[in-house]
């Protein structure tokens, strides 16, 4: 704990560290959210990112690969999803439910054979001028790219969603699909697309995991981060700069405990690994409690669109 006080600049480098995966994954199930659609399925998109994203950038020796490798592993997954729940038309909870709990059987299934194996190193963005700044430039600007990709997708998203046609065409088929259908939207359409991207974001933050934060490969090593970015859609009241806050949130908390074991607090090392999870639930109830529930939920989320209607 000293040492993190002493060093303020290495303690928000590390928290954005811990947030871009969970960034990355909570900014793609909140398009696909917007769009309708609850996918309860980011853990096993994660999962699959992550070991797709892995193989990839050790076979080829470039992380870049590995997080494009990642982004098409989970966005090929979340076709499942739709696959199931746009044309079978399949309850999305439990759709959702079954991508994760087969993610995580088919990621230990080809996790078998890169057990010990280290990645390539990620990218470091040195920005000229920035990156030698004595406080700023330790943290904020000596981060692997895709901790600014997060950031900028995060940006794109709120852009998208507010400005253009295409994201008022989206938002309204997320919160009344049989109006979007009569003015003549293609409802399934649009929602495979946001499915898809959730996906691909998905898959990508499961690949940091593998790739720059723990490089290496470790079965269910995702430990339950897809549900906490399911979390914080909730908790960001569906839009994108309210994730970036709840991520980052959750990353200082996943930061703070971690160094408590290290410096040896007196408290079990159990509560410390639950902390995280047990805020993020507070978190959860206080906002439920409010008055007007947790937020402007899509008024057409995980209900079923039928095209022939």
């Amino acid at each position: 704990m000293d040492f993190l006080l002493a060093n303020p600049a290495l303690l928000i480098a590390s928290i954005m560290v811990a947030a871009t995966p969970i960034l990355l994954a909570s900014i793609g199930e909140l398009v696909t959210e917007r769009a309708g659609v609850l996918n309860l399925g980011v853990e096993g998109m994660m999962i699959t990112g992550a070991i797709c994203g892995f193989a990839a950038a050790v076979g080829t020796d470039n992380p870049l690969v590995g997080f494009l490798a990642a982004a098409v592993g989970g966005a090929l997954l979340s076709m499942l999803f739709a696959l199931l729940t746009q044309f079978a038309l399949a309850n999305q909870v439990a759709s959702g439910l079954s991508l994760t709990l087969f993610g995580l059987g088919l990621s230990s299934l080809i996790g078998q054979a890169y057990g010990g194996k280290s990645p390539p190193r990620s990218y470091r963005l040195d920005i000229p001028g920035l990156s030698d700044m004595p406080f700023l430039g330790r943290a904020f600007f000596q981060h692997d790219l895709m901790v600014y990709v997060s950031i900028l997708l995060v940006a794109a998203v709120w852009a998208f969603l507010k400005f253009t046609r295409a994201g008022l065409i989206l938002r309204a088929v997320g919160e009344n699909h049989d109006a979007a259908h009569a003015l003549g939207y293609k409802v399934v359409l649009i929602r495979i697309g946001a499915i898809a991207f959730g996906g691909a974001c998905a898959g990508m933050g499961g690949a940091y995991l593998s790739l720059v934060r723990v490089p290496q490969w470790t079965d269910g090593m995702t430990a339950g981060a897809g549900w906490i970015a399911l979390a914080i859609v909730v908790f960001a009241s569906w839009k994108p700069w309210r994730a970036l806050l709840g991520a980052y949130l959750f990353g200082g908390i996943t930061v703070l405990q971690l160094n408590m074991q290290a410096a040896g607090v007196n408290v079990p090392v159990q509560l410390l690994s639950m902390s995280p999870y047990i805020i993020t639930i507070l978190v959860l109830v206080v906002i439920s409690a409010r008055k007007g529930g947790a937020g402007a939920a899509p008024a057409s989320l995980g209900r079923i669109f039928h095209a022939t209607q």
